[in-house]
Protein backbone atom coordinates (compact mmCIF):
# COMPACT_ATOMS: atom_id res chain seq x y z
CA UNK A 1 0.00 0.00 0.00
CA UNK A 2 1.57 3.30 -1.05
CA UNK A 3 2.19 6.07 1.47
CA UNK A 4 -0.44 8.24 -0.28
CA UNK A 5 -3.11 5.56 -0.04
CA UNK A 6 -2.09 4.87 3.54
CA UNK A 7 -2.58 8.52 4.48
CA UNK A 8 -5.98 8.65 2.77
CA UNK A 9 -7.11 5.42 4.42
CA UNK A 10 -5.74 6.53 7.80
CA UNK A 11 -7.79 9.70 7.56
CA UNK A 12 -10.92 7.74 6.62
CA UNK A 13 -10.35 5.20 9.36
CA UNK A 14 -9.64 7.93 11.93
CA UNK A 15 -12.79 9.86 10.98
CA UNK A 16 -14.91 6.75 11.38
CA UNK A 17 -13.28 5.83 14.69
CA UNK A 18 -13.98 9.32 16.07
CA UNK A 19 -17.65 8.53 15.47
CA UNK A 20 -17.33 5.15 17.16
CA UNK A 21 -17.56 3.31 13.83
CA UNK A 22 -15.28 1.49 11.43
CA UNK A 23 -15.11 1.45 7.64
CA UNK A 24 -17.16 -1.76 7.71
CA UNK A 25 -19.71 -0.10 10.05
CA UNK A 26 -18.70 -2.11 13.11
CA UNK A 27 -18.40 -0.57 16.54
CA UNK A 28 -14.89 -0.18 17.96
CA UNK A 29 -15.31 -3.25 20.16
CA UNK A 30 -17.11 -5.54 17.71
CA UNK A 31 -15.80 -8.70 16.12
CA UNK A 32 -16.60 -9.53 12.52
CA UNK A 33 -18.94 -12.51 11.95
CA UNK A 34 -17.35 -15.81 13.02
CA UNK A 35 -18.05 -19.21 11.47
CA UNK A 36 -16.35 -22.31 12.83
CA UNK A 37 -16.22 -25.74 11.17
CA UNK A 38 -14.76 -28.76 12.99
CA UNK A 39 -13.39 -32.06 11.73
CA UNK A 40 -12.70 -30.78 8.20
CA UNK A 41 -9.49 -32.79 7.54
CA UNK A 42 -10.26 -36.50 7.37
CA UNK A 43 -6.71 -37.79 7.89
CA UNK A 44 -5.86 -35.50 10.81
CA UNK A 45 -6.41 -36.42 14.47
CA UNK A 46 -8.17 -33.07 14.88
CA UNK A 47 -8.98 -30.10 12.66
CA UNK A 48 -10.96 -26.90 12.35
CA UNK A 49 -11.52 -24.08 9.88
CA UNK A 50 -12.55 -20.60 10.94
CA UNK A 51 -13.93 -17.67 9.00
CA UNK A 52 -13.42 -14.34 10.78
CA UNK A 53 -14.98 -11.92 8.36
CA UNK A 54 -13.05 -12.67 5.16
CA UNK A 55 -10.04 -14.02 7.04
CA UNK A 56 -9.89 -17.80 6.72
CA UNK A 57 -7.62 -20.12 8.71
CA UNK A 58 -7.36 -23.91 8.65
CA UNK A 59 -5.73 -25.90 11.47
CA UNK A 60 -4.81 -29.57 11.48
CA UNK A 61 -3.53 -31.59 14.45
CA UNK A 62 -1.35 -34.69 14.20
CA UNK A 63 -0.36 -36.82 17.18
CA UNK A 64 2.79 -38.96 17.04
CA UNK A 65 5.15 -40.56 19.54
CA UNK A 66 8.51 -39.08 20.40
CA UNK A 67 10.89 -38.27 23.22
CA UNK A 68 10.07 -35.76 26.00
CA UNK A 69 12.17 -32.69 26.69
CA UNK A 70 14.90 -33.37 29.29
CA UNK A 71 13.47 -30.82 31.73
CA UNK A 72 9.92 -32.27 31.49
CA UNK A 73 10.44 -36.05 31.32
CA UNK A 74 6.89 -36.77 32.49
CA UNK A 75 5.11 -34.55 29.96
CA UNK A 76 4.11 -34.81 26.33
CA UNK A 77 5.17 -32.20 23.79
CA UNK A 78 3.18 -29.47 22.05
CA UNK A 79 4.51 -27.76 18.94
CA UNK A 80 2.84 -25.12 16.75
CA UNK A 81 3.76 -24.25 13.17
CA UNK A 82 2.15 -21.56 11.00
CA UNK A 83 2.22 -21.29 7.24
CA UNK A 84 1.16 -18.16 5.36
CA UNK A 85 -0.06 -19.78 2.16
CA UNK A 86 0.94 -17.59 -0.84
CA UNK A 87 -2.59 -17.65 -2.29
CA UNK A 88 -3.89 -16.00 0.90
CA UNK A 89 -2.29 -12.61 0.22
CA UNK A 90 -0.13 -10.87 -2.41
CA UNK A 91 2.32 -10.16 0.43
CA UNK A 92 2.89 -13.85 1.23
CA UNK A 93 5.74 -15.52 -0.62
CA UNK A 94 6.65 -19.19 -1.00
CA UNK A 95 9.68 -20.46 0.86
CA UNK A 96 10.78 -21.00 4.46
CA UNK A 97 8.81 -19.38 7.33
CA UNK A 98 9.34 -15.62 7.58
CA UNK A 99 9.22 -13.52 10.74
CA UNK A 100 5.45 -13.03 10.43
CA UNK A 101 4.65 -16.75 10.34
CA UNK A 102 7.14 -17.41 13.16
CA UNK A 103 5.54 -14.69 15.29
CA UNK A 104 2.05 -16.04 14.57
CA UNK A 105 3.06 -19.57 15.58
CA UNK A 106 4.73 -18.32 18.77
CA UNK A 107 1.71 -16.32 19.91
CA UNK A 108 -0.68 -19.23 19.30
CA UNK A 109 1.75 -21.61 21.02
CA UNK A 110 2.23 -19.32 24.02
CA UNK A 111 -1.49 -18.89 24.61
CA UNK A 112 -1.99 -22.66 24.66
CA UNK A 113 1.16 -23.42 26.64
CA UNK A 114 0.86 -20.77 29.35
CA UNK A 115 -2.78 -21.65 30.01
CA UNK A 116 -1.88 -25.37 30.16
CA UNK A 117 -4.60 -26.03 27.58
CA UNK A 118 -3.33 -29.56 26.91
CA UNK A 119 -2.89 -31.85 29.92
CA UNK A 120 0.64 -32.81 28.86
CA UNK A 121 1.22 -35.05 31.88
CA UNK A 122 -1.43 -37.42 30.55
CA UNK A 123 0.50 -37.67 27.27
CA UNK A 124 3.41 -39.42 28.98
CA UNK A 125 3.77 -43.03 27.84
CA UNK A 126 7.05 -43.90 29.59
CA UNK A 127 8.73 -41.21 31.68
CA UNK A 128 11.92 -39.90 30.13
CA UNK A 129 11.60 -42.18 27.11
CA UNK A 130 8.37 -41.95 25.17
CA UNK A 131 5.52 -39.45 25.04
CA UNK A 132 2.88 -38.25 22.63
CA UNK A 133 3.85 -35.21 20.55
CA UNK A 134 0.99 -32.94 19.46
CA UNK A 135 1.70 -31.07 16.21
CA UNK A 136 -0.58 -28.07 15.59
CA UNK A 137 -0.29 -26.83 12.00
CA UNK A 138 -1.87 -23.47 11.15
CA UNK A 139 -2.57 -22.61 7.50
CA UNK A 140 -3.69 -19.08 6.61
CA UNK A 141 -5.91 -19.48 3.54
CA UNK A 142 -7.14 -15.89 3.20
CA UNK A 143 -5.72 -12.84 4.94
CA UNK A 144 -8.07 -9.98 5.75
CA UNK A 145 -6.65 -9.07 9.13
CA UNK A 146 -6.35 -10.41 12.68
CA UNK A 147 -4.65 -13.68 11.85
CA UNK A 148 -3.70 -14.08 15.52
CA UNK A 149 -7.23 -14.38 16.94
CA UNK A 150 -8.45 -16.47 14.01
CA UNK A 151 -5.49 -18.87 14.28
CA UNK A 152 -5.75 -19.17 18.06
CA UNK A 153 -9.49 -19.92 17.89
CA UNK A 154 -9.04 -22.48 15.12
CA UNK A 155 -6.14 -24.13 16.96
CA UNK A 156 -8.17 -24.49 20.15
CA UNK A 157 -11.18 -25.85 18.23
CA UNK A 158 -8.96 -28.38 16.46
CA UNK A 159 -7.41 -29.54 19.74
CA UNK A 160 -10.84 -29.88 21.34
CA UNK A 161 -11.87 -32.43 18.69
CA UNK A 162 -8.51 -34.22 18.56
CA UNK A 163 -8.47 -37.94 19.31
CA UNK A 164 -5.49 -40.15 20.15
CA UNK A 165 -5.29 -43.92 19.72
CA UNK A 166 -5.83 -46.19 22.71
CA UNK A 167 -2.65 -47.97 23.67
CA UNK A 168 -0.86 -50.14 26.19
CA UNK A 169 2.80 -50.69 27.03
CA UNK A 170 3.93 -54.33 27.09
CA UNK A 171 7.52 -55.31 27.77
CA UNK A 172 8.62 -51.77 27.00
CA UNK A 173 6.84 -51.78 23.64
CA UNK A 174 3.94 -49.48 22.70
CA UNK A 175 0.95 -51.47 21.44
CA UNK A 176 -1.84 -49.57 19.68
CA UNK A 177 -5.30 -50.87 20.61
CA UNK A 178 -8.67 -50.39 18.98
CA UNK A 179 -10.57 -47.18 19.57
CA UNK A 180 -9.67 -43.61 20.38
CA UNK A 181 -9.58 -41.28 23.37
CA UNK A 182 -10.20 -37.55 23.42
CA UNK A 183 -7.05 -35.45 23.75
CA UNK A 184 -6.85 -34.53 27.46
CA UNK A 185 -7.50 -30.82 27.90
CA UNK A 186 -7.25 -28.70 31.05
CA UNK A 187 -8.10 -25.22 29.76
CA UNK A 188 -9.68 -23.40 26.82
CA UNK A 189 -7.84 -20.10 26.29
CA UNK A 190 -9.19 -17.48 23.92
CA UNK A 191 -6.82 -14.89 22.49
CA UNK A 192 -8.14 -11.38 21.86
CA UNK A 193 -6.13 -8.83 19.89
CA UNK A 194 -6.58 -5.14 20.64
CA UNK A 195 -5.25 -2.60 18.13
CA UNK A 196 -4.49 1.08 18.68
CA UNK A 197 -5.14 3.72 16.04
CA UNK A 198 -4.66 7.36 17.02
CA UNK A 199 -5.04 6.49 20.72
CA UNK A 200 -8.30 4.63 20.12
CA UNK A 201 -8.49 0.94 21.05
CA UNK A 202 -10.22 -1.38 18.60
CA UNK A 203 -11.05 -5.08 18.59
CA UNK A 204 -10.43 -7.47 15.67
CA UNK A 205 -8.56 -5.14 13.27
CA UNK A 206 -9.16 -5.99 9.63
CA UNK A 207 -6.41 -5.80 7.01
CA UNK A 208 -6.65 -2.09 6.11
CA UNK A 209 -6.77 -1.12 9.77
CA UNK A 210 -3.63 -3.16 10.40
CA UNK A 211 -1.79 -1.12 7.74
CA UNK A 212 -2.26 2.07 9.75
CA UNK A 213 -2.30 0.60 13.26
CA UNK A 214 0.11 2.16 15.76
CA UNK A 215 0.39 -0.95 17.88
CA UNK A 216 -1.38 -4.14 18.90
CA UNK A 217 -1.52 -6.35 21.96
CA UNK A 218 -2.76 -9.95 21.99
CA UNK A 219 -4.05 -11.30 25.31
CA UNK A 220 -4.93 -14.95 26.04
CA UNK A 221 -7.71 -15.41 28.60
CA UNK A 222 -8.81 -18.72 30.14
CA UNK A 223 -12.35 -19.75 31.05
CA UNK A 224 -11.92 -18.32 34.56
CA UNK A 225 -11.22 -14.90 33.08
CA UNK A 226 -7.54 -15.05 34.05
CA UNK A 227 -4.94 -13.61 31.68
CA UNK A 228 -2.45 -16.34 30.72
CA UNK A 229 -0.27 -14.74 28.05
CA UNK A 230 0.39 -11.31 26.54
CA UNK A 231 2.21 -10.40 23.33
CA UNK A 232 2.74 -6.88 22.01
CA UNK A 233 3.33 -6.23 18.32
CA UNK A 234 4.04 -3.33 15.94
CA UNK A 235 6.39 -0.44 16.62
CA UNK A 236 4.06 1.82 18.60
CA UNK A 237 3.31 1.79 22.32
CA UNK A 238 0.52 1.48 24.87
CA UNK A 239 0.31 3.64 27.97
CA UNK A 240 -0.13 1.81 31.29
CA UNK A 241 -3.77 2.94 31.33
CA UNK A 242 -4.32 1.64 27.80
CA UNK A 243 -2.84 -1.73 28.76
CA UNK A 244 -5.34 -1.94 31.63
CA UNK A 245 -8.16 -0.99 29.26
CA UNK A 246 -6.99 -3.53 26.69
CA UNK A 247 -6.86 -6.24 29.38
CA UNK A 248 -10.42 -5.56 30.48
CA UNK A 249 -11.54 -5.50 26.86
CA UNK A 250 -9.85 -8.84 26.21
CA UNK A 251 -11.48 -10.43 29.24
CA UNK A 252 -14.92 -9.17 28.22
CA UNK A 253 -14.60 -10.17 24.56
CA UNK A 254 -13.16 -13.60 25.45
CA UNK A 255 -16.21 -14.26 27.62
CA UNK A 256 -18.44 -13.08 24.76
CA UNK A 257 -16.72 -15.38 22.24
CA UNK A 258 -16.83 -18.30 24.68
CA UNK A 259 -20.58 -17.93 24.98
CA UNK A 260 -21.03 -17.58 21.21
CA UNK A 261 -18.97 -20.70 20.50
CA UNK A 262 -20.37 -22.68 23.46
CA UNK A 263 -16.91 -23.11 25.00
Amino acid sequence: MSSLITKVRLKQISQHIEKGKRLDERGLQDYRPITLEEGVIEKAEGSARIYLGKTQVLVGVKVETGEPFPDTPNEGVQTVNAELVPLASPNFEPGPPDENSIELARIVDRGLRESHAIDTEKLCIEAGKKVFVVFVDVYVLNHDGNLIDASALAALAALMNTKISNYEVKDGELKIKQGYTQLPMKSRPITVTVGKINNQLIIDPQYEEEQVMDSRISIAVNEKGNICAVQKGCSGYFTPQQILEASKLAQAKAAELRKKLNW
